[in-house]
């Protein structure tokens, strides 16, 4: 989500073409995890009105984002800004549905069986505010185009692990589930890196700063998951709930028929 002179021309070495073209490829790759979830029988539109609400909100944002990047590679700069001050109050409500998701799953015991709850519990919400703070971070900078769209980019990387989580054959991944999902969002980041040193022969540290961010919240979900404070976060969200009952760094038992 780049911030460009309203029509400016794309100059031939632009690299709007790049961006917009893993919009689209994460859009994909969010797209076909949940429709092959629905193909496969695993999801269906049963679930919850909670539920519902937040798989709106959440596609919502890909489209904002696919929109974002079609808006400047068009050079339609001015629906570009509007549409980014829609997009900052709309990370707010992700936020807030993302963590009200969690948090009932945790409690009825209705953590995925690749994943720890308590391993859950922390990186849902993590990885959420991690890209709320990236997406920050590009709002600040929308005035430098280069940093701007660069920490958008790794901002959405973090919300495409829902999607690889449901294409990757997840049982066979136990117990490196949450990791094997995080080193296929990096695949994005680093396709970012090869094309900056194939078009200039550098890489814009604004890559180094958002891949950062993201190793920093692996890290962080595995210290804390392992750690008195999720024990004690674990303890205090299922008290008096069936998640109660659900052993914290036990994986869950496997479904029937796996």
């Amino acid at each position: 989500m780049a911030t460009l002179a309203d029509r400016m021309p794309i100059p031939a070495q632009s690299d709007d073409g790049f961006f917009l073209k893993s919009a689209i490829a994460m859009a994909f790759v969010i797209i076909a995890g949940f429709s092959f979830q629905f193909a496969m029988g695993r999801s269906s539109f049963s679930a919850p009105p909670l539920v519902h609400a937040h798989a709106i909100v959440f596609m919502g944002w890909v489209m904002i984002y696919v929109a974002q990047n079609a808006y400047v590679a068009r050079g339609n700069i001015a629906m570009h800004r509007k549409l980014g001050w829609i997009a900052a109050g709309w990370v707010l409500l992700m936020l807030v549905l993302g963590c009200l998701v969690t948090v009932a799953m945790v409690q009825g015991g209705r953590v995925p069986f690749f994943f720890l709850p308590q391993q859950f519990l922390i990186f849902d919400p993590l990885t959420l505010f991690g890209f709320a703070g990236l997406t920050a971070a590009a709002i600040v900078k929308r005035k430098q185009t280069d940093w701007h769209r660069r920490l958008h980019f790794c901002a959405m990387t973090l919300l495409i692990g829902p999607g690889f989580g449901r294409l990757l054959p997840m049982p066979l991944l136990i117990p490196w589930a949450f990791e094997a999902t995080f080193v296929a969002t990096m695949l994005f980041p680093a396709a970012g890196v090869i094309a900056d040193l194939r078009r200039s022969g550098r890489v814009h540290p604004a890559w180094w700063w958002g891949i950062g961010a993201n190793v920093a919240i692996l890290i962080a979900v595995n210290l804390l998951t392992n750690s008195a404070i999720g024990d004690g976060l674990y303890a205090a969200v299922t008290a008096g709930t069936p998640g109660a009952a659900v052993a914290p760094l036990d994986f869950p038992p496997l479904p029937p028929g796996l």
